[in-house]
């Protein structure tokens, strides 16, 4: 990717974590940005999520789900996947924060980068028992790809681990997604046309805000009749033209 990328290091989950993605498009949301009926159109959770992105570039929140028994039991068991890993293949691993574009638009949260290397790591702990046979088991981790690649995308990285660890088993697997330029520049074309799509959702959102900035509770102009026409928001579903993946400019961690 043609862009330069800044490091947030603030604690995964704290005010500063959450601010610095406000309406970042992300790894971990990936595949929602991608979601398209077999006809082509978009799907309920690209819709979802686009509409999420535009509430938060204007400033709003989009929904936040409390972190539950799973995702607290994935933070803690982390750092044991990360050691297991590094005894297992021999490769230390470099804890880093919230990768994103200058802009703000993308970003990553990887669980490490690969000292020496153009790789990384996801950790998935397999908590519920779907998981663990599906991605630990059977080897299939679609669920994941789509969040390597933006991670492949904005650093430009050669591969990714992804790290599948059963603590309650003491069962470690490691599968490496590598870069392949032909689904980078596939990938790279789906983000930016879901970017277009936010920005489409950001620009009705903002001229509501400005037709009702600074009313009263009891201006008239705070009511609308039933039954008005509201502008659609178009979706293309056009590629977009092919652009040139080039290599990030990263900025190193401050630790």
């Amino acid at each position: 990717m043609n862009a330069t990328i800044v490091w947030n290091n603030a604690e995964q989950g704290s005010e500063a974590w959450l601010e610095a993605r406000r309406g970042a498009i992300t790894g971990s949301k990936a595949k929602d940005a991608r979601d398209r009926l077999k006809n082509g159109a978009p799907g309920q959770k690209m819709l979802t999520y686009a509409m999420d992105c535009a509430r938060e570039r204007e400033g709003g929140r989009g929904l936040v789900n409390g972190q539950n028994a799973a995702m607290r039991m994935g933070t803690e068991q982390e750092p044991i996947a990360r050691m297991k890993y590094e005894a297992r293949t021999g490769e230390l691993v470099q804890e880093v924060g919230f990768a994103h574009t200058f802009d703000g638009k993308f970003g990553s949260s990887l669980d490490g980068l690969v000292d020496g290397t153009r790789g990384a790591v996801e950790i998935k702990t397999m908590v519920g028992s779907t998981s663990l046979f599906g991605a630990l088991v059977d080897g299939d981790i679609s669920d994941y790809r789509d969040q390597c690649l933006m991670a492949m995308w904005l650093l430009t990285l050669d591969w990714v681990d992804v790290v599948l660890w059963a603590p309650d088993l003491d069962l470690l697997r490691v599968i490496r997604v590598f870069r392949d330029e032909e689904e980078i520049a596939a990938f790279e074309k789906d983000m930016l046309a879901f970017d277009a799509l936010v920005e489409q959702y950001r620009l009705r959102l903002r001229g509501v805000l400005a037709e009702f900035a600074g009313a009263s509770d009891e201006s008239p102009d705070l009511f609308t009749q039933s039954g008005t026409e509201t502008p659609s928001v178009h979706v293309d579903t056009r590629a977009p033209a092919a652009t040139t993946t080039k290599p990030a400019e990263v900025l190193a961690p401050s630790f």
